[in-house]
């Protein structure tokens, strides 16, 4: 029996060091197998992202060493990870791309497409405004608290609390970041500006037991079984809650509001990237990464020109058909979108009705989409409010991924600020590009892949999500979902949106266009509410070129299942041309027109 005990033992340490050795190569050098690079790859930025990781819920609950911790967001952060990324593309290219089979170099050829744009617009690093109206850290962080920190045990409640008082370190990396660009001439437009600062205020005006962080902690606890967490233990809990929000997260925000109440008088104009350092050569950067295109930003204002001049022709027709013939397209939408019955009341029964409405919209048409898809995804889709405290400046939608584990669905966040914004006619697209056949197709389908580097499951590329969702809009209608006119007129006025977007963002960051030229060449085109038209375009100003993505993508994935009609005739199959488009992950356009073409040559060789 000693022996056999001292032979175990033997074996257990020799497991330990071939473990151990194991490691050592993978991460530290170069890994004999290029799948192994894949995994170190997506581990090494996941393991320095514990919100990702909260996101993505792909560990199991005992490997739970991240929910008590924030991104780092200081620029020593943001350097590491230039320099992981650049090594990351030179280890890369030290395998031998000719000798992997087709799938192999198919993934190959993403990441390094990804890696190299991002080692391209390293040069640029610091443009960006991590306080924004739209998605900064002032919003984004506690929207990441409510809505994806999840409170399943005692274990999960502390992790809460323990992220609450990160607040000051994150709020604090992020000015030393802010100091930084502002050094080199880096600063937001006035707009946003006074706009977060309003944000920001509203953010900290509450009692701590009213505040949103608060009142959803406690709706999470209250959704917990009784055993779960003892009823003295939860009135603990939210005492230190309340605590952490009056002495953690408000003077976090107070340091912020300081911040930038001191910048507020200094900056007094609205600028596009062509203000920035080097801003014509960082737009044309922009542009090439957001539409995974080599189009300049002249080509982009050209083809937005053509776009809305089509899409006129289109609005027109069935206007005319409503008895409106005369004046530009937009104040004759808006004559329909002002109408009596046009749109639901706002007030929070009329709130909830809409929210109703779209989740019947989306139920109709996942039930009714017949042949045109083969692969569907397991998660379900829900529809939800967008967040009180940022609705004013928040996207008139958007779409948040379910969880890997399945714990949490995909949701279709729709803007509650204003019911008017969007009438009845216009709803039904919305609905359709932000939940299905839309973001929640793609998205999900992608999680679900088997057989293919992780990597491939959640890396974007704006063009090909973005373009697959305004797609989508189109396709509905095409499948017969919206057979009324105005529904059809809805189609076309966010058709024209993005077309709008083509010229609106290539004319504020290439061509000076003002805020206000900006604002009203969008109001006489679309036909939307100017409220949602001045959020859009303050949206633009600081996000540069990711506006160009709907229909950089859209018209690329029109332009490949045409050709595929043409190259197959009869054996032409909508519901594989679908698979093959959703059923490899997120792709630059000129891999998607590969993988297309390769199904086109096996579909005519079968």
């Amino acid at each position: 029996m000693r022996t056999l005990l001292k032979w175990l033992l033997r074996l257990v340490v020799l497991v330990l060091v071939l473990g151990g050795a194991f490691f050592v190569h993978v991460w530290y050098f170069k890994p004999y197998s290029i799948d192994w690079f894949y995994g170190r790859v997506f581990a090494q930025f996941a393991l320095k992202s514990p919100e990702l990781l909260s996101s993505l819920r792909i560990l199991p609950p005992w490997a739970d060493f991240y929910s008590d911790k924030l991104d780092d967001a200081s620029p020593r952060h943001e350097a590491a990870m230039a320099r992981m990324i650049r090594d990351d593309l030179d280890l890369l290219h030290r395998y031998d791309r000719s000798a992997l089979d087709p799938a192999g170099q198919l993934s190959y050829d993403v990441l390094e497409y990804f890696l190299a744009i991002q080692v391209e617009g390293d040069r640029f690093r610091g443009h960006d405004f991590p306080v924004n109206q739209m998605f900064g850290v002032q919003s984004s962080l506690p929207n990441f608290m409510a809505q994806t920190h999840q409170v399943a045990n005692r274990h999960d409640a502390d992790a809460y609390i323990a992220r609450l008082d990160l607040f000051p370190q994150k709020f604090a990396q992020v000015i030393e970041g802010l100091n930084e660009r502002e050094a080199k001439g880096v600063v937001p437009p006035k707009f946003t500006i006074d706009e977060v600062l309003a944000q920001m205020r509203g953010f900290i005006a509450s009692q701590p037991e009213e505040h949103m962080l608060y009142t959803s902690f406690k709706e999470k606890l209250d959704k917990l079984p009784e055993d779960a967490i003892p009823a003295a233990d939860r009135d603990a809990l939210l005492a230190r809650v309340a605590t952490s929000i009056e002495h953690g997260v408000y003077p976090a925000y107070r340091s912020l509001i300081e911040h930038f109440a001191a910048l507020q008088p200094k900056v007094t104009r609205n600028d596009g990237a062509w203000s920035l350092p080097d801003g014509d050569a960082y737009y044309a950067w922009c542009v090439r990464m957001h539409t995974t295109t080599d189009m300049t930003p002249e080509q982009v204002h050209a083809l937005g020109l053509a776009e809305v001049a089509r899409v006129t022709a289109e609005m027109d027709a069935i206007l005319k058909a409503q008895g409106l013939a005369d004046g530009p397209i937009g104040p004759r939408v808006q004559q329909l979108a002002h109408a009596a019955d046009a749109t639901y009341p706002n007030t929070p029964d009329g709130k909830q009705a809409m929210l109703a409405r779209y989740q019947a919209i989306l139920d109709e048409v996942n039930a009714g989409l017949g042949s045109a898809f083969h692969v569907r995804p397991e998660l379900g889709v829900v529809v939800k409010p967008v967040p009180a405290f940022s609705e004013k400046t928040a996207p008139g939608a958007y779409y948040e991924p379910g969880s890997f584990d399945g714990t949490r669905p995909g949701a279709f966040y729709a803007n509650m600020r204003d019911t008017t914004e969007n009438p009845k006619w216009g709803m039904r697209t919305l609905a359709y590009h932000e939940g299905i056949p839309g973001h929640h197709f793609q998205i999900s389908i992608a999680q679900e892949l088997k057989g293919v580097p992780f990597f491939r499951r959640v890396l974007p590329f704006t063009a090909y999500a973005e373009g697959w969702a305004l797609y989508a809009e189109r396709l509905a209608w095409e499948l017969g979902f919206e057979k009324d006119p105005l529904d059809d007129l809805g189609r076309l006025r966010d058709e024209m949106m993005r077309a709008v977007r083509l010229v609106v963002d290539s004319g504020i960051h290439y061509k000076h266009w003002t805020r206000e030229q900006a604002i009203q060449y969008m109001m006489d085109n679309t036909g939307m509410a100017e409220s949602s038209v001045t959020s859009e375009v303050e949206r633009y100003f600081v996000d540069p070129g990711q506006a160009l993505a709907y229909k950089a993508g859209m018209l690329k994935i029109l332009e490949l299942r045409e050709h595929a009609k043409q190259a197959l005739g009869a054996k032409f199959d909508l519901g594989e041309f679908h698979d093959q488009v959703l059923t490899h992950g997120s792709l630059p356009l000129a891999l998607l027109q590969r993988v297309i073409n390769d199904w086109i040559t096996q579909k005519q060789a079968g």
